[in-house]
């Protein structure tokens, strides 16, 4: 068993996990080779984009053995269980469209993720050359006043004024289905249409649909990551005190409340509930943050 032991261990291999499905890993060696990858015993908690140590198997082929340390993790949870999205990702585009309409729920609970994860945050409007994105501007000008980077696109168009966000970041798209992730990546990378098909043949999905996230390499510094269409995104992992300081326009006055434990919800002399009244924070984000410290404090009572 030693022997064994050390034997894998001289063989490992270094990669990263490109694509995922079920058990199964795509795991992208230093020179670009592909290796089709299980983990050993039936537990999985990998990410798209995570490091990873491999001892091959056979030919294309492959075994996890160890994972290295991440600098971030995406991930969403509801009350059963938890869902990886990406991992060492340095920044989330929620992107958003003129049409089909965008639920402000879940780009608020987005941007609550890449807050509390410690990752910078950007809202992309793409279809933009629909009549109906001067609605959807305005209702996105209330992220740009409170700190966020807004960004208006329409990525079958020109994908131009996104490319220099990207730059020397690992981003991940992330939003609803229909929004045009897709689209985004195949114009920044005319080839990835190619490439979703070959990674979808290597893992035997047979579609060419987002399913699972996908990481592709813009240049040596910059990559991007594509992930499945969301339409929720549980944060049952944030405690009640977590949801307050990702909700960056909470933060001057939080401290200021009459009570040490208010919650903000309907405690008096709240200081939040103050700044609302007085325009400083809107109606809808309070809102927000409400439906998501309920689901918090019925995680707690159970």
């Amino acid at each position: 068993m030693r022997g064994d032991n050390q034997r894998r261990s001289a063989a490992r291999l270094e990669g990263q996990i490109v694509a995922s499905f079920g058990r199964r890993y795509l795991v992208e060696l230093p020179d670009a080779a592909i290796l089709d990858c299980v983990t050993r015993g039936k537990k999985s908690n990998l990410a798209c984009g995570d490091h990873v140590g491999v001892s091959p198997s056979s030919p294309g082929e492959g075994v996890i053995e160890e994972t290295a340390p991440r600098t971030t993790l995406l991930y969403r949870s509801d009350a059963y269980r938890e869902k990886l999205i990406a991992a060492n990702v340095t920044q989330i585009i929620v992107v958003a469209a003129a049409a089909p309409g965008f639920h402000e729920d879940l780009v608020n609970r987005c941007l609550a993720a890449a807050e509390h994860g410690g990752m910078a945050a950007l809202i992309v409007l793409n279809k933009c050359d629909l009549a109906e994105s001067a609605a959807a501007l305005t209702r996105l000008e209330l992220y740009r006043r409170i700190g966020y980077r807004v960004l208006a696109l329409s990525a079958k168009r020109d994908i131009a004024p996104l490319v220099p966000c990207l730059e020397n970041h690992t981003s991940v798209l992330v939003g609803q289905s229909g929004m045009g992730k897709s689209t985004i990546i195949n114009r920044l990378l005319p080839a990835a249409g190619a490439r979703v098909a070959e990674l979808s043949a290597a893992l035997g999905s047979g579609r060419h649909t987002t399913t699972h996230a996908r990481l592709y390499h813009l240049d040596a510094n910059s990559h991007i990551i594509d992930s499945p269409g969301l339409q929720e995104f549980g944060l049952h992992h944030l405690t009640m005190d977590d949801t307050a300081s990702a909700f960056i326009e909470f933060r001057p006055w939080l401290g200021q409340c009459r009570f040490r434990d208010c919650r903000h919800l309907s405690e008096p002399g709240c200081a939040i509930a103050a700044a609302c009244a007085a325009g400083d924070i809107a109606q809808q984000r309070l809102a927000s943050y409400r439906r998501l410290a309920a689901e918090a404090a019925r995680k707690k009572s159970r």
